[in-house]
């Protein structure tokens, strides 16, 4: 089997540069999308393994995004990260869908971890 392929999303060119690096030194075919519509494109044309996106972006923010991939794409697993953490966002991204929720400003190794057990959890289906 290949490596796994990421999709991250984020409107901030350095997060979406620092994740890519970081993700590809975990052995991950990385993608990276300045926004959610166009991560939806991406996912429509290839498939993906996993997105990890940001909460709060301009155009369409990750909660949008999350929802869109859960209609269509059930069994995509997806990871959020955000810099604005409350138990609100949390709660809302739990009940979207998202396998995962990570922190920003996160450590290289807490990237890794939740993409390693969010890839963990597509041997369930």
């Amino acid at each position: 089997m290949g490596k796994k392929k990421i999709l991250v999303i984020d409107d901030e060119e350095i997060v979406r540069i620092s994740c890519k690096r970081v993700l590809e030194t975990g052995g991950y075919d990385v993608v990276v999308a300045s926004s959610g519509p166009m991560a939806l494109r991406f996912i429509e044309t290839a498939p993906y393994d996993l997105v990890i996106t940001d909460l709060m972006m301009p155009e369409m923010d990750g909660f949008e995004l999350l929802t869109v991939i859960r209609e269509k794409w059930p069994y995509l697993q997806v990871v959020v990260m955000t810099g604005y953490v409350t138990d609100e966002t949390k709660l809302k991204s739990v009940e979207l869908g998202a396998t995962f929720f990570l922190k920003k400003p996160f450590l290289p190794e807490q990237l890794l971890a939740a993409a390693s057990s969010a890839n963990n959890a597509l041997s369930d289906y």
